[in-house]
């Protein structure tokens, strides 16, 4: 661990590194796709380790890394705006997915009852994601500032780590709270929120480096 903290102190990437209006549009695109990505692949529930872990835990995590990294380019105001774009884009997603889902078929093709059955919102669920999403990631964006304002430019990795410490709980908590709380047995609830924060840790541990991919004014 200690090596891997020393690496991560001297890391850089001059030849890769992206500054300015390319950096914003290139890790804002990332950041909303694997919002959506997130959201779809949420729909199937896997078996990690014993736990109960949806789909979307797998690619979600990695938006408070690319959160920090356009807080990093742009400042936080960007960042909460991008935050923001994201949730309409994801209820403007599901959205599209109902109403697809109601219209009726051509049943030249068929009843294509696959797609209802999977796509269909489920809106407790999507209202869960959304909400957990923006209040996780205005924290994260609060903390990595505060840390940012302490430390400056030393250790940058450090700011992706407190500030994801903070907000992957929180979103992990919130999220199961409110889409399962009342609906399964609140031991099974913990149980998810808690596969959720060890599975979006491991996450932060790898997505780290990233932050030194951009250059920026943060």
């Amino acid at each position: 661990m200690s090596s891997l903290v020393n690496k991560l102190q001297t890391v850089k990437f001059p030849a890769f590194q992206l500054a300015g209006m390319r950096a914003v549009a290139v890790v804002s695109s990332l950041y909303v796709a694997a919002q959506m990505l997130a959201d779809i692949a949420s729909l199937r529930i896997l078996s990690i380790g014993g736990f109960s872990v949806d789909g979307g835990t797998l690619v979600y995590p990695f938006t408070f890394t690319l959160r920090d990294m356009v807080h990093k380019v742009a400042g936080i105001g960007v960042a909460r705006t991008l935050i923001i774009t994201a949730a309409i884009v994801n209820v403007m997603m599901a959205a599209l997915f109902w109403v697809v889902g109601q219209l009726p078929p051509d049943m030249l093709v068929g009843p294509q009852l696959e797609f209802v059955a999977v796509l269909s919102p489920v809106w407790r669920i999507v209202a869960a994601s959304i909400i957990a999403e923006i209040i996780a990631e205005f924290i994260d964006g609060e903390t990595y500032q505060a840390w940012v304002k302490r430390f400056g430019h030393k250790m940058q990795w450090t700011r992706v780590l407190a500030s994801n410490a903070v907000s992957v709980p929180l979103d992990s908590i919130i999220f199961s709270v409110i889409a399962f709380g009342g609906v399964l047995p609140w031991p099974v609830v913990w149980s998810i929120a808690f596969s959720n924060i060890i599975v979006k840790g491991l996450v932060t541990v790898i997505s780290m480096p990233w932050i030194y991919l951009v250059r920026g004014k943060e």
